[in-house]
């Protein structure tokens, strides 16, 4: 049985998409078929996974906006197990075309139902705002992983996005559940770290996963390599802190 979970928070910069590429490349490394899906304009997650966008014929954009099918744009990465549905900066227009089409919500959602069982896991890299791309993405989701920064605005936003979430459930998709709150970038050096672990963990309990992201160089630099931490330096606390997390999502999922 395939899983579809969104990674979506409004707030930039909370390592949405450092979390897409090194989970779905941790969960490949588990022996798990995964798809990540870049629905983000800025193509983050393609250029860190090393594809090369300006040589493909088709992206996310022509899947959705003209109807391609996702096989012709889906890419093997480096990572084994790993295929990417790369992004465009043309997905940043896609917003105004696709609202004039028929159920624009559901776009992703149905693009996604030919490939769906394909794959284990499908990962979708959200952009960072609430417009109808990240509405798609969560439509078409069995459930939502929300990265959670570890600053002194770490909460700030999550109730929009939690509002938003809400509204999808009561008109789009009823099933659509919270997977888990993800703390990044954690210092446990770091009293507000700690403060903000506790701060959420207390508003959200359970749903936070146990796992948290630390602080890592090794993560900062695997995307200018075309890597996941994983396949840049297996040793690296990133690299462990995401193995740890794909254990714990397989685990939740059984």
């Amino acid at each position: 049985m395939s899983k579809i979970i969104s990674l979506a928070n409004q707030k930039g910069g909370v390592g949405k998409t450092t979390t897409s590429i090194n989970l779905s490349a941790a969960l490949a490394s588990q022996g798990k078929r995964v798809l990540l899906i870049d629905a983000d304009p800025q193509a983050n997650s393609s250029s860190g996974l090393g594809v090369e966008i300006r040589e493909l014929d088709n992206t996310i954009y022509e899947c959705l906006v003209n109807g391609v099918d996702p096989h012709t744009a889906i890419v093997p990465t480096k990572t084994k197990n790993l295929y990417l549905l790369p992004s465009h900066i043309d997905l940043v227009g896609a917003e105004i075309e696709m609202l004039n089409m028929e159920h624009r919500e559901l776009l992703l959602k149905n693009m996604l139902l030919p490939i769906r069982e394909e794959f284990d896991y499908i990962l979708i890299d959200c952009s960072p705002s609430l417009g109808l791309i990240t509405v798609n993405a969560l439509t078409a989701s069995d459930s939502v992983i929300i990265p959670v920064q570890c600053e002194f605005f770490a909460l700030e936003g999550i109730a929009k996005l939690l509002n938003t979430i809400k509204i999808i459930k009561s008109k789009l998709n009823p099933s659509l559940k919270i997977e888990g709150f993800l703390l990044t970038m954690f210092d446990n050096r770091l009293r507000l770290s700690n403060q903000v672990y506790e701060e959420v963990k207390r508003h959200f309990g359970d749903l936070v996963f146990n796992t948290v992201i630390a602080r890592n160089v090794r993560l900062s630099e695997a995307p200018s390599h075309g890597l996941s931490v994983l396949d840049y330096d297996p040793q690296s606390k990133g690299a462990q802190n995401y193995g740890a997390l794909a254990k714990e999502l397989i685990a939740r999922n059984k």
